[in-house]
């Protein structure tokens, strides 16, 4: 194989098939994407997959510098519960239980276990 460079990867070119706002997060299966502004249909937009981002979080959770975060898509939060959401990255910064938000990095979200990865 003969790999050649493409684009430095911050931001991926992304289409949607409805409307969507900037700000908006967007599953990728094994990880997330932020919508970087607001895109019509089936127009040529951009997802930004590095970078950290302040983001809802679940009540009454308690997030330390460097857990591991999930998108919660039922809900649109974040959460420490891995089981059945979606890898979002991992926690910048302390969140006490009672703050509504928390800081990921959403660049390097958990590797997805090997059963999973493709």
């Amino acid at each position: 194989m003969n790999a050649q460079y493409f684009q430095k990867g911050e931001t991926l070119d992304y289409t949607p098939e409805e409307a969507v706002k900037g700000g908006s997060v967007v599953s990728l299966k094994t990880r997330i994407g932020i919508v970087a502004a607001d895109t019509a249909a089936k127009e040529p937009g951009q997802l930004h997959v590095v970078g950290v981002f302040r983001m809802d979080k679940e009540e009454s959770k308690e997030v330390k510098l460097g857990d591991a975060l999930y998108y919660k898509a039922d809900g649109d939060k974040i959460t420490t519960d891995a089981e059945s959401n979606i890898p979002a990255g991992y926690a910048a910064a302390d969140s006490a239980a009672e703050d509504t938000d928390v800081l990921v990095n959403i660049g390097f979200p958990p590797a997805p276990a090997a059963s999973e990865a493709v």
